[in-house]
């Protein structure tokens, strides 16, 4: 689990820590250099919300070794319970800040995950915008699981080359649930970016830095693909809500759902 000199809180369902870009990447670097096997999740509100309805993805949630609170509504809930510095570490932005470390220092990176001509594109312009960096993996997986004998042979293909930190983007919260499963086989810092190859390859429009500071990005993605997300933020959002005042106001029904961690 992430070490530390900043704090965490439980928040709603999962715990969330209450780090930094800096803070955030360095570590991350630091277990890349000695080739563990970690994951790392940028987790928003449907995250949360996703881990209260399953417990079993409440314990991934709880036995990642960094969850950071990449929307505004966990920022200001870090706040409120008493983690007065805490700040938002927004999953593209954290992607980029690792990259431009990973470049510095000379570590390997893959990529999974992701239309294959995104991920081409995210990987060119990050080579452009990052000199030095070395992306040694791109493998984008069929709109099927993998079966046992090919998900092997993925395992082998990020061993074989030589990646250290391998940029998950396969959507909340299949991408979750992939790098708890493949934590202690992959010897590499998982990382779950979301829908950050998309972002960063200019493929799909982020919102406004001010409507983010507002904590109103649901609100642009809601308009850019209301198809795909109306359910999403139509389920979850109310709730959490309702949920986050009544553990600040210390009402019990919400700790029915946390489960603890196993040790790491």
């Amino acid at each position: 689990m992430f070490s530390s000199s900043t704090m965490h809180r439980e928040v709603v369902a999962i715990r969330v820590d209450a780090t930094n870009y800096r803070e955030a990447s360095n570590q991350i670097i630091e277990w890349a250099g000695h080739g563990e096997s970690r994951y790392v999740c940028a987790a928003p509100v449907s995250s949360v919300m996703e881990a209260y309805d399953d417990s079993k993805l409440q314990h991934m949630f709880h036995n990642a070794d960094m969850v950071t609170p990449d929307g505004m509504p966990l920022v200001w809930s870090l706040r409120l319970l008493g983690v007065r510095h805490a700040t938002r570490v927004y999953g593209p932005d954290l992607t980029l800040s690792v990259l431009a470390s990973a470049a510095l220092n000379g570590v390997p990176v893959g990529l999974f995950g992701g239309m294959p001509a995104v991920a081409d594109l995210f990987s060119q312009r990050m080579c452009e915008r990052f000199p030095g960096l070395r992306i040694v993996f791109n493998y984008s997986p069929p709109f099927r699981e993998l079966s046992s004998e090919e998900d092997a042979q993925l395992v082998a293909r990020i061993e074989e080359s030589g990646t250290r930190i391998l940029l998950v983007g396969l959507g909340n919260p299949k991408q979750e649930r992939w790098m708890a499963m493949h934590k202690g086989s992959v010897a590499a810092v998982m990382l779950g970016v979301g829908a950050a190859f998309d972002f960063l390859a200019g493929t799909k429009p982020q919102a406004p830095r001010w409507l983010m500071g507002l904590g109103l990005e649901w609100m642009f993605r809601l308009l850019t693909e209301p198809r795909r997300l109306w359910k999403r933020y139509l389920k979850h959002n109310p709730r959490f809500v309702a949920l986050m005042i009544m553990q600040l106001l210390g009402l019990g029904q919400y700790r029915d759902r946390k489960v603890k961690a196993h040790s790491p």
